[in-house]
């Protein structure tokens, strides 16, 4: 099957779960198209998604996702979702209507060590742990509605071989 006749990819999971670097292989790997969600956001709105965030909080970080998202889900590529993304129903139907979904599931305790080293995270500026546990929590019942899920604590590139070979299917 070639890229053109795939249905899209869309990685989901939580901030730190690998989604960009695992896709970013995984389009390499396939020579597919990539897109982070996140970064089509930034393009649209002209600035970081810390800065919108800040201007007009999560509200106008969202409606711009929204408004992005159905121009990443095109046939063959592979998407990056936000964290976020898939808590909003639409968007839910949206990308499964549209993609083959792959949870890249990581513990907690792995994402909270690994999100404490990456800069411009706004959803964590100022929460605690518990509070960043709480949201994980309340987004892992959608991600675990993806049609795969993958364990996401191993090396990026076994991740993407065993996404890929879902993919490929």
């Amino acid at each position: 099957m070639t890229a053109g006749q795939r249905r899209t990819l869309a990685l989901l999971g939580f901030m730190g779960s690998g989604k960009t670097l695992v896709g970013a292989l995984v389009a390499e790997r396939s020579g597919s198209s990539f897109f982070d969600l996140d970064h089509l956001v930034e393009h649209e709105a002209g600035m970081s998604v810390a800065d919108l965030f800040a201007t007009g909080g999560e509200s106008a970080f969202r409606a711009l996702e929204k408004q992005v998202l159905p121009a990443a889900l095109k046939p063959g590529a592979v998407v990056a979702l936000g964290g976020g993304a898939v808590m909003d129903d639409d968007n839910w139907a949206l990308i499964t209507d549209r993609a083959t979904t792959v949870y890249i599931d990581v513990p907690f305790e792995t994402v909270w060590l690994r999100i404490q080293k990456l800069p411009g995270r706004p959803l964590i500026a100022g929460r605690t742990e518990q509070d960043v546990e709480a949201l994980y929590e309340r987004r892992r019942n959608r991600y675990e509605q993806a049609e795969h899920r993958v364990n996401g604590e191993r090396a990026p590139g076994e991740v993407a071989a065993d996404v890929l070979k879902l993919w490929s299917g």
